[in-house]
Formats: structure tokens, sequence, C-alpha cells
């Protein structure tokens, strides 16, 4: 699982340092969107001596500015809780979308400087002009060792491409914590599974705040 996290960070962080206008990502192509932004980043990070240093608080900085408006974690919450969602209240949902959020963001950012050197490999997108739900494939390659795949379940919204799924070396992403999520809230309840993730949450940020 650990080797999934790392991996699917190398993608997560491409999204860190957008540095196109707004209004035009919202004009590209999905497939586009994705390489463009892999590639400039990976450029940012491999020449920020911040990132180099191990700054965590520049990389949360980054991700929380740059990366949350090209994911949709409303939608990545409601997949990952299943049929819990649907008993969740507005208040519950809002608190349980931002906690997985919080708890995504804050897993994959310790490691994001480990990926400057990466190389990718960006598949045609398969998909006619009219879809507006795709998949945009991406290859991690590594020296060694045969490459991962990266696959974004892409969804086309007024605000342009969101993405609302990954697929790491062929395990999604929202599936990953699906049955976790289902245990705890058959278990505690949802108010269970929000607190069960407010507590992982504190206990990423003590760790980090340990390791400064």
């Amino acid at each position: 699982m650990r080797n999934i996290h790392r991996t699917l960070l190398c993608i997560l962080a491409a999204w860190a340092a957008l540095t196109i206008g707004a209004a035009r990502a919202e004009d590209l192509a999905p497939d586009v969107l994705v390489k463009t932004v892999t590639l400039e980043v990976v450029d940012l990070i491999s020449k920020d001596k911040d990132i180099k240093a191990g700054s965590r608080a520049k990389l949360i900085e980054l991700i929380n500015a740059k990366v949350l408006p090209y994911f949709d974690f409303q939608s990545m919450t409601a997949l990952a809780a299943g049929q819990s969602w649907n008993k969740a209240n507005p208040d519950q949902k809002k608190r349980l979308t931002e906690e997985f959020k919080t708890l995504l963001v804050r897993t994959y950012a310790s490691a994001l400087s480990a990926y400057s050197t990466q190389r990718f490999e960006f598949r045609p997108l398969r998909a006619k002009p009219t879809d507006t739900d795709v998949t945009v494939n991406v290859r991690v390659l590594q020296s060694g060792a045969q490459p991962v795949a990266i696959d974004y379940s892409m969804e086309k919204t007024a605000a342009g491409w969101k993405v609302y799924d990954v697929m790491v070396g062929g395990v999604s992403l929202v599936a990953n914590y699906r049955t976790e999520f289902t245990t705890i809230v058959r278990d505690s309840g949802v108010e269970g599974l929000i607190k069960s993730l407010h507590q992982k949450n504190q206990g990423l940020e003590t760790a980090a705040a340990e390791h400064k």
C-alpha cells in the first residue's frame, strides 16, 4: 500500500503548481491538461530549494492552492463512502469531505519532492469530443522496474475537467477506502467515521511536527 500511495503522490503532486491561467485550463482537453501540469510542476519541484530542503508547510500550501481546484473531493468522498454517503446528513457530508480531503493531502505531501526526477509516458486519449466522462492514462517510468499505470477518471463540469478517482496500478483510490469506511460506519455510524478520519489527520499532523 505504501508504494501505491507514493506513486499516486507523483501524479497528485503534478497538480500542485499550475502555472497556466485558470480560464485557459478550463479550455484544455483532459489529457492535455494532465500532461501540461505534470511537466510544469515536476520542473518546478526540481528547482524549488524549499521543497528540496523538506518544507512540508510549503508542500501543503501548494497542494491546497493548486491541486484542490482540479479534484472533485465531494465526489471522491461519496464514492469512497459508498452507501454510507446516503446515511449522512448535509452537515456530516461536509465534514466527512473535509476530513477525507485533509487526509489525502497530508498523506501524500510528505513524499512529494522524491518524484522530481520521474519520467512519464502520456497515452493518447481514447474518447470522443462529446464525451464528458473520460479516463486519462499516464505511465510512470521507473529505472529497472515495470512502469506503473496511473489512470485518471475525469468528468467535465461547468468549471472544467475534474478528477473524481485515480487508479494506481489497477487499484482505485476511492475503492481502496470503501471497505474501511463501510466497516467503520457499520460499527460506529457516520459520526464514527468522521471521528476516525479526524484522529488520523491529527496523528499525521503530530508525526510531521515531530520530524521537523
